[in-house]
């Protein structure tokens, strides 16, 4: 059992656990999309000949890959799905969601709900506090990490997360000095799926027995498989993926990602006047009227936006202005 800490704000629901008065793990969803352990309504798309394979599209016109589909389903029927992973943005392309037959009642459970499911504890709080959230936040931004005598370089592809490790200790001294920071990180930036650490190469597999048992210690009870290190220093970690890690959303989704941020610190704001978000062009495609609505009521403001053309991305803003 897990003790988590939820904050639902504006179009984003975060979650955290924190030990020592540090985030040890954390969560993001995107209220309206379409999340694992969603059951939804769905129509068949298309199904190739003899495959039990095929496509369905969503009431909201999200298209998802199914498996595992009766002999009987037939294209233009309609077929209850349960989300088994959720649509992963990518380089140039979009993972469509997973799903599969169901019979359980549609539901569509909110972040809170589904860390309850999992039997966990959870308070849902009015704000989750400033610094370390941040500090998180630079993280997944900038995906990088760094430690006495080294850094982490995190980067999402297509098919997996790889981390990369530079830094000027000796290189048995640089890998174990990693293996606990991406411990961390995996659970910190909710990375799942496949996995590649790149650890600096050890030609002693004395060495190489001492980094794997050190990173078995520090993985401890979260689920993964993975490989012992081979020679060039690989390691692949492999655990179940149901979304996208903030690491993805902040290099794919990076419009998005940064609005919503910007909302959450729209919403601090205190003292009289009106609210005015500064924006990058970058942001004005995320930009939804029920997220300003939703900010107006929250603020107990009004709101208003002016994108500004050649405005970096993190140099948007949100700030408190007299009547025009």
């Amino acid at each position: 059992m897990a003790d988590w800490f939820v904050e639902e704000g504006i179009a984003e629901h975060r979650a955290v656990r924190i030990a020592a008065g540090q985030i040890v793990e954390a969560r993001i969803a995107w209220p309206g999309r379409l999340a694992a352990g969603t059951i939804v309504e769905t129509r068949l798309t298309s199904r190739a000949a003899g495959s039990n394979r095929g496509t369905a599209i969503s009431p909201t016109g999200e298209e998802i890959l199914v498996d595992r589909l009766p002999r009987e389903a037939n294209e233009g029927a309609s077929i209850r799905l349960a989300i088994v992973r959720a649509a992963l943005d990518g380089p140039g392309r979009l993972k469509r969601a997973q799903g599969r037959p169901s019979s359980d009642a549609p539901a569509q459970p909110s972040l809170v709900q589904m860390l309850r499911a999992a039997n966990d504890t959870v308070t849902v709080v009015r704000r989750l506090a400033e610094g370390d959230w941040d500090e998180l936040l630079a993280e997944a931004s900038s995906g990088e990490i760094n430690f006495p005598g080294g850094a982490l370089l995190l980067a999402p592809t297509a098919a997996l997360t790889t981390i990369d490790i530079d830094g000027t200790l000796p290189p048995r001294a640089l890998a174990l000095a990693a293996v606990p920071v991406i411990a961390n990180a995996l659970r910190r930036l909710a990375i799942a799926g496949s996995i590649v650490v790149d650890f600096p190469t050890l030609a002693d597999k004395a060495d190489r027995r001492a980094v794997d048992e050190a990173l078995g210690a520090a993985l401890g009870e979260w689920p993964h498989e993975r490989t012992a290190m081979n020679g060039f220093g690989l390691v692949q970690i492999v655990s179940r993926l149901e979304g996208p890690s903030l690491l993805q959303l902040a290099t794919w989704r990076r419009g998005p990602f940064a609005w919503r941020q910007l909302l959450r610190r729209a919403e601090a704001l205190t003292g009289p006047g009106k609210v005015e978000l500064s924006i990058s062009p970058t942001i004005e495609a995320a930009v939804e009227p029920a997220h300003l609505t939703e900010l107006e009521r929250r603020t107990g403001k009004s709101v208003r936006i002016r994108t500004i053309p050649g405005l970096a991305l993190e140099a948007s803003h949100a700030q408190l202005v007299g009547d025009d």
